[in-house]
């Protein structure tokens, strides 16, 4: 489904969005015809291998180019958990572009229901409930691989209680193609 440059071209452009914003001489963006298509994704930092930050869209609302410069951007210097990104950073950052699949509501009758339904490994899910949301992308499933304390770790990072269930929770899945820079 992708071009054999899309890695290239997507984290080039987030490479080349941040670059801009610390005022750094950066080769220009790469471009391509598809950028201008609707995307959501989400733009993942790291330094040796810590999280730096980590900013995303859940639904297409504007052109792909678009919504990854503007995440890269927004990873770098805007998640409040982290300090905004200096330019001594700069070279050290790894960069990883998630582009998400539309998302899927998830019909389950029971916490333990939901539990069984969800694919380790697989699944980014968006958590929603009592005005509350939060969203883990497929790739936490590394650090918390059990759907019990998936789901508990979601449900507090949307800032509900880790033990919280009621009927208002809805539950949506998506899937993700990750590109990362080459070494």
């Amino acid at each position: 489904m992708w071009p054999p440059e899309a890695a290239a071209v997507l984290t080039g452009l987030a490479r080349a969005a941040i670059a801009r914003q610390l005022r750094l001489d950066h080769p220009t963006s790469p471009t391509a015809d598809w950028l201008d298509q609707p995307g959501a994704s989400f733009v993942t930092l790291t330094i040796d291998q810590a999280l730096r930050g980590c900013i995303g869209s859940l639904a297409p609302w504007r052109p792909l180019g678009q919504d990854v410069a503007a995440n890269a951007r927004a990873a770098a210097f805007d998640d409040p958990r982290f300090r905004p990104l200096n330019r001594d950073e700069f070279d050290e950052v790894a960069i990883e572009v998630s582009v998400l699949s539309a998302s899927q509501p998830i019909t389950f009758s029971s916490r333990q229901d939901l539990l069984g339904q969800l694919h380790p490994g697989v699944d980014g899910l968006i958590l929603t409930a009592r005005g509350h949301r939060g969203t883990f992308l497929p790739q936490v499933w590394a650090e918390l691989p059990e759907p019990s304390q998936f789901l508990t770790h979601l449900l507090r990072k949307a800032g509900l209680p880790a033990d919280y269930w009621a009927d208002d929770i809805a539950v949506e899945r998506y899937a993700v193609t990750a590109f990362h820079e080459s070494a």
